[in-house]
């Protein structure tokens, strides 16, 4: 995950609406299945879809009252947690 990316798939949520992100990931997740892709490609779109995630939950703390420089930064504790976790 890429905080900037995450910041600015955050933004054009608040710019315009969740649904297309939504939308997105539902075309990515689909792409997936496509047999003659390569474990590179299969990665990028991966990575894709786990930074659109992101910012879906970025935005609805920011919904529930958090700053966004506050939601970002409580996101990114949260995945550092479960990456020193493992």
């Amino acid at each position: 995950m890429k905080l900037p990316v995450i910041k600015q798939l955050t933004q054009f949520i608040e710019d315009n609406d969740e649904d297309y992100i939504v939308e997105t990931i539902e075309t990515l997740e689909n792409l997936t299945e496509v047999p003659s892709l390569k474990d590179e490609e299969l990665d990028v779109i991966g990575e894709l879809i786990s930074n659109m995630y992101g910012a879906i939950e970025v935005n609805k703390m920011m919904k529930e009252g958090q700053t966004k420089k506050e939601a970002l930064n409580a996101f990114m504790q949260r995945v550092m947690g479960s990456i020193d976790k493992n």
